[in-house]
């Protein structure tokens, strides 16, 4: 029996069509990505999906990094994703520094341009329960450093790989300096150096839903929809 290509076509042709719009949807305009690692730990959860606008900086042709339009840039403390330059891999991490930024880490404390970064702890009862769970090992603590603020995680025992402290460096034109928020288990800029404008592909705002994987994978409901600051 011969197939009849038109008769397919009519069957399946709102399917396909709806496929390939939402291809290109998740392109362009906005998409949600899951998150595998514990790099963007305490913002961002394994488990989290999160959603990510890809209208929040410029219009790019579908499935490309060509830009047909350009209306804003990313500023410090943006969660951005982006391609690594070093293997092409989708990552997650905050913007710390900007085109013309001094960056500069000392024994995991921020100083950008000149100005050191602040730094709060956070009492037990204002954390996640994965994290209380493991407080006796890590510090949480409020970060801030001209005019932002986020919740960044300080491994006690710190991992061999990842340097507590570079710099001070220069942010070259049209490049970003990334960190995670889990300052000892992240490669970010310590280990893929620079990302350039053109690799960052849109703003992490929130999470969607989430799933903990250390738990049967049930949802954990209570970070549904939350707001990532």
């Amino acid at each position: 029996m011969q197939l009849d290509g038109a008769k397919i076509w009519r069957e399946w042709r709102v399917f396909v069509l709806f496929i390939v719009i939402m291809l290109i949807f998740r392109s362009a305009i906005a998409d949600w990505n899951q998150v595998p690692t514990g790099s963007m730990i305490p913002s961002i959860l394994q488990g989290d999906r999160i959603v990510v606008d890809k209208l929040a900086y410029d219009l790019r042709i579908p499935f490309t990094l060509a830009r047909v339009a350009q209306w804003a840039d990313p500023q410090r403390s943006d969660v951005v994703t982006f391609e690594s330059p070093v293997d092409g891999k989708l990552l997650v991490k905050r913007i710390i520094g900007i085109p013309g930024d001094e960056v500069e880490l000392r024994d995991n404390r921020l100083i950008i341009n000149g100005e050191p970064a602040l730094y709060e702890p956070l009492a037990a009862e204002q954390l996640p329960d994965l994290l209380h769970r493991n407080i006796r090992r890590v510090d949480i603590v409020q970060e801030q450093v001209l005019g932002s603020r986020r919740t960044v995680m300080i491994h006690r025992l710190r991992h061999p790989q990842i340097r507590s402290s570079f710099g001070p460096v220069r942010v070259p034109a049209d490049q970003y300096l990334v960190l995670g928020d889990n300052r000892d288990n992240s490669q970010d800029y310590r280990v893929i150096g620079f990302v350039s404008r053109h690799l960052i592909l849109g703003k992490a705002n929130s999470i969607a839903f989430s799933l903990d994987y250390d738990n049967y994978y049930l949802p954990r409901s209570e970070r549904f929809f939350q707001h990532l600051n």
